[in-house]
């Protein structure tokens, strides 16, 4: 296939995937060739007749397998964000090869024994080479041979597992769904919102998001519709319980063969936590106080209802609560919050205001879907930076929640500059504006914040480049950005009635900052309850089987303190994609664990004057810019000029 867009370099402006010309006949044959290309490419560095040096091994690697890498991140993103049956039957198939492919990389004796020789004295080049020899230890490149047999035989079974995870998910959200024939039974919703979900059959779907929690759960006035929606959410994908078993008990083997008593203690050895102690300790300090903030909470909906509330019946009430209360309606901030504007004069404007940068949307330049937008980003002299893709809409072969990943990566060893994406589930309106509800333009916020530790990542090889950080670090700099979604100066440019132009009222900022408090209890112990879900199934020993999940789930809430039948976890296990399909495996605790450095870090903007270039500046340079090419808790105490403290975060989830 030499037409093939994957076997050479794009030539669009920043290499951007031709997205126009790729079609799902190109992955097969460009994955085949992309790993014959790379194992020849690392055969010929193992076999090397020359002495070992950083350029002829490490940068040598670091060079290697271009077109597997062009051809995986563009597969893997659409995958993720617009698959089809077609898509989704190659993922089968290929993601076990391109296990098997990272395992004869990893455990190719003659390379690692050349690895192990390798020597500089650059500062840059030795950290990347420390990374490169605890990723050949921890793959298992010390073991012995029948050791390794093993090991490559479960990645592949656990390769397979994840994807069938995944998928089962997928089709769940879809096939999970909430379907009502009378759109009375939708009350509560406004007349755009309900007819974006009618379908042609004269039914009204509305699919589920990957969370316990529905968003229409708070809006819904049918109490029976409620519970409808939300025994849809827990109960979704039923045959993933069984899967979760399995892939845990096959990672607790896979630990124990590379030296490791858990799957844990294997994860947390490569991260800024380092120890499962110190990850029990941070929790543990979590758990009461969350708990008693969360049961102060039900006591106030239960009165504020009339009756025992049931969990289906929280965030309903909760928003009742917070309006009695603190005369906070959410609902009146939604017209204020209309799409475009919240990127273009919130998003973009802080981004500026803070960097330098800006933004010109270039709508010659074509995503993988009509949604997608495309823009350039250039850095305050006019010169470039990278291009940004926006995806917001919520569709069927999209999975849930929201995320960035990279479509180019940063390195000054290619010449490359970044192509970031950020991809939301908004519901996209049949007709008229998008309006967003808070907690959307919050996320927007957030994973903008990953897009900025994308695009202004300057480092010298990809291994370490923008968000190639530990898991525990990387939503860091993310959450720090959801500083300025109700910055004044941020908030009085883009909060603005969609149809009148009219500045958001002071007073339901100040209403909304007043009742942020309340249900900051739910959100900590649902938070924390999937967070020890996961090191529960996490800290299994070798050889422990669990016969029945979903009894196994619950012995584990309650033996972490933080069973609470109305909050249960963000997710249960039958669809916790973090960590049976994706990277956050015994990781979830790394939201809380970043939120430390980012209540830090928060503290620290508003100390120092907040939105100014200043400040901008020393965040880039010290961290945003520097990706994973040094110790990441080096690079904040460069930033912050300490160690971190519990304290930020205590307070600020109102558990002091």
């Amino acid at each position: 296939m030499a037409e093939n867009p994957f076997f050479a370099p794009s030539d669009l402006p920043y290499e951007l995937p031709p997205f126009a010309d790729i079609r799902e006949e190109h992955y097969l044959p460009a994955f085949e060739r992309g790993m014959a290309e790379q194992l020849a490419e690392v055969e010929s560095i193992a076999s090397s007749a020359e002495p070992p040096s950083f350029d002829n091994t490490i940068a040598a690697i670091e060079r290697s397998g271009r077109i597997l890498d062009r051809t995986a991140t563009v597969f893997f993103s659409i995958a993720s964000s617009n698959t089809t049956d077609g898509i989704m039957k190659i993922e089968k198939e290929i993601s076990p090869q391109l296990t098997r492919h990272n395992d004869a990389i990893r455990l190719n004796r003659p390379l690692w024994a050349r690895i192990k020789q390798v020597s500089t004295a650059d500062a840059e080049e030795s950290w990347l080479l420390e990374k490169y020899r605890d990723d050949f230890i921890r793959a298992g490149a010390d073991l012995s041979e029948p050791e390794q047999e093993r090991l490559r035989a479960l990645n592949e079974e656990l390769s397979k597992l994840s994807t069938e995870f995944a998928q089962s998910l997928l089709k769940a959200s879809t096939e999970s769904a909430l379907v009502v024939t009378d759109p009375k039974e939708l009350d509560g919703f406004d007349e755009a919102k309900i007819e974006s979900l009618r379908k042609d059959d004269g039914t009204y779907t509305l699919p589920l998001l990957n969370f316990t929690a529905q968003p229409g759960l708070a809006q819904l006035t049918d109490r029976d519709v409620r519970r409808r929606l939300y025994e849809l959410s827990v109960g979704r994908a039923p045959g993933n319980f069984a899967l979760a078993a399995r892939i845990t008990a096959l990672r607790a083997e896979r630990a124990a063969l590379l030296g490791f008593p858990s799957h844990a203690a294997y994860v947390v050895a490569d991260q800024t936590a380092k120890t499962v102690e110190a990850v029990e300790d941070m929790l543990g300090q979590l758990v009461g106080p969350a708990v008693r903030n969360a049961r102060r909470e039900a006591e106030a909906l239960t009165e504020q209802a009339g009756f025992e509330i049931e969990p289906w019946d929280w965030s309903y009430y909760s928003e009742k609560v917070r309006q009695a209360r603190y005369e906070f309606d959410s609902a009146a901030m939604r017209p204020y919050f209309e799409l475009n504007r919240v990127y273009r004069d919130g998003v973009f404007f802080a981004a500026t205001k803070l960097y330098g940068i800006t933004f010109a949307e270039r709508p010659e330049l074509r995503g993988y879907h009509p949604d997608v937008t495309v823009f350039e980003v250039s850095d305050e002299d006019g010169g470039p930076l990278g291009l940004f893709v926006l995806d917001p809409y919520a569709r069927q072969g999209k999975r849930g929640g929201a995320w960035m990943n990279n479509l180019v990566d940063q390195s000054h060893l290619f010449g490359l500059r970044p192509v970031v994406i950020n991809n939301l589930n908004v519901t996209k309106p049949a007709s008229g504006p998008t309006l967003l509800t808070y907690e959307e333009v919050n996320t927007a916020f957030h994973e903008f914040g990953h897009a900025l530790h994308g695009l202004f990542s300057r480092v010298r090889f990809p291994r370490v480049s923008g968000t190639s950080v530990p898991r525990d670090f990387v939503e860091y700099p993310s959450q720090v950005n959801e500083m300025w979604v109700t910055w004044p100066e941020v908030l009085a440019n883009y909060a603005r009635h969609h149809e009148t132009g009219e500045p958001m009222p002071a007073e339901l900022v100040e209403k909304l900052q007043a009742s942020e408090m309340f249900n900051q209890g739910f959100m900590t112990v649902e938070y924390l309850a999937a967070t020890l879900l996961d090191w529960a199934w996490h800290r299994l020993s070798p050889g422990e089987t669990v016969a029945d999940p979903e009894a196994f789930e619950a012995a584990a809430l309650e033996a972490a303190g933080i069973a609470f039948p109305l909050v249960r976890p963000r997710y249960r296990s039958n669809y916790f994609a973090h960590v049976f399909s994706g990277g956050y495996s015994a990781g979830y605790y790394s939201y809380i664990w970043s939120e430390v450095l980012d209540a830090e870090s928060v503290e620290w903007f508003k100390e120092n004057g907040g939105l100014t270039r200043a400040n901008g500046d020393h965040f880039r340079r010290e961290l945003l810019s520097r990706g994973g090419s040094l110790d990441p808790l080096t690079a904040f105490r460069n930033f912050r000029g300490r160690e971190p403290s519990i304290r930020p975060l205590l307070e600020r989830r109102g558990l002091v």
